[in-house]
């Protein structure tokens, strides 16, 4: 009879070792780099190699006649992680400029939902209401359902998602976040 065969033994990423401690934060970082092809998958690449998650993401042309790109990114882990992943980003040969919005603590971040609720009856009557308290837009209609355009922080968008959940949530499209420091001063 044969022995059974052990596991291999995976070594854990950075990323998951850190999920049991307490000092897990969530940060905002925007990297500015050359709209070009591939640059992305880069950025992807170095944090699907190393282990981390993405939480939201989101790429856009800021500056069409210098060809550059901003991605902004929200990740999750300890701080020497966060720190980790910011120096090895500004490694990345087509990067201009890494900034960590978070450390920084003055930035303004937004997202865009949309959100489909089914809804008759009470429930209509109910989602409408939220609706307004949260100052979503109504987008569309029908007899059995609606779907919301909310914009605001990350938290706010959960929030209103949560309510909407008994009421009869049927899906979300999200953005990602969009950041930008405050005052004179560019990322």
């Amino acid at each position: 009879m044969n022995a059974p065969v052990p596991a291999p033994v995976i070594p854990p990423s950075p990323y998951s070792s850190a999920l049991g401690k307490s000092n897990i934060e969530s940060h905002t970082l925007s990297v500015l780099v050359d709209n070009e092809p591939g640059v992305l998958a880069r950025v992807v690449g170095l944090f699907s190699g190393r282990g981390y998650n993405i939480e939201s993401l989101t790429v856009a042309e800021v500056a069409h006649t210098e060809n550059l790109s901003r991605i902004t990114i929200v990740t999750s882990g300890p701080p020497e992680a966060i720190e980790q992943i910011s120096h090895q980003l500004e490694r990345i040969v087509p990067i201009h400029k890494v900034v960590d919005l978070t450390k920084q603590g003055r930035a303004i971040e937004r997202e865009l939902a949309m959100i489909k609720v089914r809804g008759t009856g009470d429930n209509r009557s109910e989602a409408l209401r939220l609706a307004e308290a949260f100052r979503a837009k109504l987008i569309d209609a029908t007899t059995e359902s609606f779907i919301f355009e909310l914009t605001g922080t990350p938290s706010k968008i959960n929030d209103f998602v949560e309510l909407m959940r008994p009421i009869g949530l049927v899906e979300i499209a999200r953005t990602g976040v969009a950041a930008i420091t405050r005052g004179a001063s560019s990322t």
